[in-house]
């Protein structure tokens, strides 16, 4: 895929006249930002950022490439996505497109075709699309009923390994919580810890949640393990289970980390109920991720029914408490969404629709970068920094509007200071799984 520039072939060369979001800069000393943009010469050295200076402050006797303005970003963190069931819509559809309907036409494909081999060749086709968009770290929940648990972080820990130098890759495994007191529960955590993996679950409003999550809080703490669940994905006000998690996070003395995604519900509440559930998150420094693109799409979803709400979280209420939030992927091509393809530009240009994160958009950036690069524990990812690698995404966009209104598809991803062969897989590869 040609790029809207060519860059030199050189060891060292200058990106001239780039145009960064400041917020996803380590440093801005001596550089003015307007309307979060700042304008910069960037200089490559040895696949690593020697500096960032004024424009025409670069040396002049370095090969050069004039990027007329254009954006230049660091590599995605794409935080929350679902590579295990990915792409599997040609097979196993949702009629309906309703949130039971892709519960059961998801259990269904993973019951008659998730082998191994099935598994590793659709992460493998999800992971090629990941990185031609330019995402450099990535979180994956990995569907964990047995004993499909086994066959999939097995998977994983391969394709995590051979995958090492392009994409940092972590998993959570995502199970029914209504499983926690069985004997399964120790296995699968025991495998976690061999696995290096993180806890998930899916919460429900059970009448011993709170027993539940106690049990699942000092599991995580005795063997070392952060959490990532899936919370409140429903438009049903009764549902709300948030709070609860928050107070039993703090009532465990629990120190990892947790992070819950989705979180729609929260959004049906009345103010005061809403209000105290955030405060309780920001209390019990929780993470929260946004889905914006799978909610609009499940919530509200009724035959012959516009839907009447958008299906998100409170996004702006909770960055308001001091809640780090940030949005993602999650599902593509499988029954919970029938789209998608990994591609965090397309997850921002929709989520500031979906979400009005604009006006000003000066900190947007940060939701894909910056913020869920924190989150997952690896905040040097999200920045633009002297001295870190030249890991980069360049835009022929120059402003805000220009950047949001196309797919940006003729964007540059910079591995280690050089280009990357953008080409996505072709889907006709993925035909021998389909054929099932």
């Amino acid at each position: 895929m040609t790029g809207f520039v060519t860059l030199p072939e050189a060891p060292a060369f200058v990106l001239k006249n780039a145009t960064l979001p400041a917020i996803c800069l380590a440093d801005t000393t001596g550089l003015d930002a307007r309307e979060g943009l700042i304008s910069a010469d960037i200089t490559i050295e040895n696949g690593r950022i020697g500096a960032i200076a004024a424009p025409g402050a670069a040396p002049a006797a370095l090969p050069a490439t004039d990027l007329r303005g254009g954006m230049v970003w660091p590599t995605f963190t794409d935080m929350h996505t679902h590579i295990d069931k990915g792409h599997i819509w040609e097979r196993r559809r949702n009629p309906d497109g309703t949130f039971m309907g892709a519960l059961e036409n998801v259990s269904a494909d993973r019951q008659a075709n998730w082998s191994a081999d099935d598994v590793a060749a659709r992460m493998e086709f999800s992971l090629k699309c990941a990185y031609a968009h330019g995402t450099g770290l990535l979180r994956t929940h990995i569907d964990s009923l047995p004993p499909q648990h086994e066959i999939s972080f097995e998977v994983f820990s391969d394709i995590r390994e051979k995958w090492a130098d392009r994409i940092e890759l972590q998993a959570v495994a995502l199970f029914a919580i209504d499983m926690i007191f069985e004997p399964f529960f120790d296995d699968l955590v025991a495998l976690l810890k061999r696995r290096n993996g993180l806890i998930g679950g899916v919460t429900q409003m059970l009448p011993d949640l709170d027993a539940r999550l106690d049990r699942m809080f000092q599991a995580a703490g005795d063997a070392g393990l952060d959490i990532d669940l899936h919370v409140d994905e429903t438009e049903d006000r009764e549902v709300l289970t948030l709070g609860r998690i928050a107070e039993a996070k703090m009532r465990n003395k629990f120190e990892g980390a947790v992070t819950v995604g989705h979180c729609c519900s929260l959004a049906r509440q009345d103010e005061d109920t809403a209000r105290r559930t955030i405060d309780r998150v920001a209390e019990a420094e929780i993470a929260v991720v946004s889905l914006p693109m799978c909610n609009m799409y499940l919530q509200d979803r009724h035959a012959g029914v516009t839907p009447r709400w958008r299906g998100v979280t409170l996004f702006k209420e909770l960055a308001a408490a001091g809640v780090k939030t940030a949005v993602a992927s999650d599902n593509t091509r499988d029954p919970f969404y029938a789209y998608g393809d990994l591609d965090p530009v397309e997850v921002i240009r929709e989520s500031v629709r979906i979400l009005h994160l604009d006006h000003p958009l000066d900190d947007t950036p940060r939701i894909i970068t910056r913020t869920p690069a924190e989150i997952l524990g690896r905040p040097e990812r999200g920045v633009i920094a002297e001295g870190g690698p030249a890991d980069l995404v360049l835009f022929s966009a120059r402003r805000w509007s220009e950047f949001l209104s196309r797919p940006q598809a003729d964007r540059i991803v910079m591995r280690n200071g050089m280009g990357i062969d953008r080409s996505l897989p072709d889907y006709r590869e993925l035909d021998p799984l389909m054929d099932k």
